[in-house]
């Protein structure tokens, strides 16, 4: 069957995309039983707590989410004996539920709590209060017999300041605590250390790191995590004498690939030790690597499905839990024996089908600052094609953060654009996570800069290479990735449309606006102000709007406090003033990422009709 690209008959619906491969939010070993956190997007989001014999734990309304640093984490754990403690997403409080019992507050109301850990029948927090000038935050212990929850008192304080702080870790012996910290004036990539305490009262040290991840117990006086003073995130380990380092910090089995990347939520495991003293750790250049390390650093590929954003949830004997995406596979959670080799797909995990869904190539292109990486979708269908005579039209993905990455996974989402001939183009732009540190401060002060070239960089050289029609280019980004976008369309040239989800339009309005977590982001990615103000007004998309001469789709959630719906306003404005062809739209109830099953459909529908529009063909929804 022939017809032009955009045009092909796909299975995969809108709604399909939004019903499919489920957002798995943590996992644990509790009994015989394995459970995790669920995102639910028929429900608007909610994340519950499922269990592998069916069941599900934690029913609604009920939603285990974090706020904590926005962007939460860590929202729930659970003991051998069937008990749940989660954070509510509608008051931030801790609660706990029994098997078979409603759920009881632990903490009073006000703060917020994410980062949750429960060692030895003793749950520990993150804890951040919006209501003190400045903003505090902490770690603490919460009483799990509900006492705290009228007498605020009650939760214990083990530190607590103005910076930030992660990963909370308890000793085996229950005498100390370990954690990460940063201070405000930095994001934990650019330096964060950890900290141990004497839980009797002693003030806490901190071990020599540098940008650090994960603490984690391998025996009553020994440490391991992760650092990057060599250029890439590896494992370290230390021993302790009392709280003070014993000596300098000891790199296990360094690589050149990274085991961690951005500290952007509290739930992140990259790692974890077996209780042989073995460890199993993801290993990222580009894709992930699950690797086994024995004790004299000898380091054997695990094989899995999970090549992608893999958290390695939990362990218990040989058998680990690992979530995550897969180039071959849907994202999913997955148990894995790491001597055995068996593996079980606890929830989502299909393999792919290849007809339908195309497995990335991993591309490099030249650009003006270095190499490129990108990882490329071509329209793919098992019986339609295109005239010969035809180039496919292509959407460039550009990824959020901007200190984050993308992996080549597979995707519904991805596939209901290549299914109906329209090529994806994903690029990890320089200031990306996953190809070590002299990649990621590629960005530094650049932002605007660097991650436009690289983006045009890689559609031109797909262009070039005769696999994308140079005419029919789009470019597409959520967030620093709408940043991106409204940037390379006042840049000109490469691009023939553009589609801003929740996109940042102007520096000084993000700076002014933002949230405490992110207030220093901007001095490294462009500068400190006001000493750098000329540069933020000239880099902000909002600035140049008269040089956006291409059709633009705006997408914005109402309830967005990282980048709030001024932004994206303003620059509908200044289209609209100009007579730009634009749409906007906004999601009231939605906030920074869309969650809703109704909003994934709208905004994916709205998208593909947009580029059937400017691009000249009709597509079939």
């Amino acid at each position: 069957m022939s017809s032009p690209f955009g045009s092909w008959p796909s299975p995969f619906s809108a709604a399909s995309v939004a019903a499919s491969s489920p957002r798995i939010d943590g996992a644990r070993f509790v009994g015989a039983e394995i459970w995790w956190g669920e995102s639910v997007p028929a429900e608007k989001g909610r994340v519950t707590v499922r269990r592998s014999s069916g069941a599900e734990v934690l029913r609604a309304p009920w939603s285990a989410r974090s706020r904590v640093h926005e962007y939460g984490g860590g929202a729930w754990t659970a003991d051998d004996d069937g008990t749940l403690y989660f954070v509510d997403a509608g008051d931030q409080r801790v609660y706990r539920q029994g098997p078979a019992a409603d759920p009881l507050p632990l903490t009073p109301a006000g703060p917020s709590h994410g980062g949750l850990h429960l060692r030895q029948g003793r749950l520990f927090a993150v804890r951040e209060d919006l209501s003190t000038t400045p903003h505090t935050r902490g770690i603490v212990e919460i009483p799990t017999d509900g006492s705290a929850a009228e007498d605020a008192s009650a939760v214990r304080v083990i530190v607590q300041g103005d910076g930030f702080f992660a990963h909370p870790a308890l000793s085996p012996d229950g005498t100390r605590l370990a954690w990460v910290a940063w201070d405000r004036g930095r994001m934990p990539w650019e330096g964060a250390g950890v900290q141990v305490a004497e839980l009797d009262g002693g003030r806490p040290q901190s071990i020599g790191s540098r940008a650090a991840l994960q603490p984690e117990w391998i025996g009553d006086a020994e440490l391991v995590f992760a650092d990057d003073p060599d250029g890439r995130w590896g494992l370290h380990r230390v021993t302790l004498d009392g709280v003070v380092p014993a000596g300098a910090p000891q790199p296990v089995a360094p690589a050149d690939a990274d085991t961690g990347y951005g500290l952007w939520v509290l739930g992140n495991r990259w790692y974890r030790p077996l209780d042989d003293g073995r460890i199993v750790a993801v290993r990222t250049n580009g894709r992930d690597q699950i690797v086994l390390i024995d004790a004299q650093g000898e380091v054997r590929p695990i094989d899995t499905p999970a090549d992608g954003h893999v958290s390695i949830d939990d362990a218990r004997g040989t058998s680990v839990l690992l979530s995550g995406n897969g180039s071959r596979v849907d994202p999913g959670l997955w148990c894995v024996d790491v001597d055995s080799g068996e593996i079980v797909a606890v929830r989502g995990g299909e393999p792919v089908d290849a007809q339908w869904m195309p497995p990335a190539r991993s591309i490099e292109v030249d650009g003006p600052h270095g190499a490129v990486h990108a990882f490329a979708y071509p329209p793919t269908h098992p019986e339609a094609s295109a005239p010969d005579d035809e180039l496919p039209p292509y959407v460039v993905l550009v990824h959020g953060g901007p200190t984050a990455h993308v992996t080549g996974a597979s995707s519904a989402a991805v596939a209901f654009f290549t299914s109906r001939g329209i090529g994806v183009l994903d690029v990890n732009y320089g200031g990306s996570t996953g190809y070590g540190r002299a990649y990621r401060e590629r960005l530094d002060g650049q932002w605007g800069v660097v991650d436009v070239d690289d983006v045009i960089a890689a559609a031109r050289g797909l262009a070039d290479a005769g696999l994308a029609d140079p005419e029919r280019i789009a470019i597409r980004g959520g967030s620093a990735g709408g940043w991106t976008v409204l940037s390379a369309l006042v840049r000109g040239g490469a691009f023939a449309a553009g589609i801003s989800r929740y996109g940042v339009a102007d520096l000084r309005m993000l700076a002014a606006e933002t949230h405490d977590f992110e207030a220093s982001y901007l001095d490294g990615l462009v500068g400190p102000l006001p000493e750098s103000e000329d540069v933020y007004i000239e880099r902000s998309p909002l600035t140049h709007t008269d040089r956006i001469d291409v059709p633009v789709l705006l997408l914005q959630g109402g309830e967005d406090r990282v980048v709030p719906p001024s932004q994206s306003e303003a620059i509908r404005d200044a289209l609209a003033a100009r007579g730009v062809d634009h749409e906007y739209v906004l999601y009231p109830s939605e906030g920074h990422g869309f969650r809703s099953a109704d909003t994934i459909v709208d905004a994916l529908e709205r998208e593909l009709r947009f580029l059937g529009r400017v691009f000249g063909f009709t597509p079939r929804m």
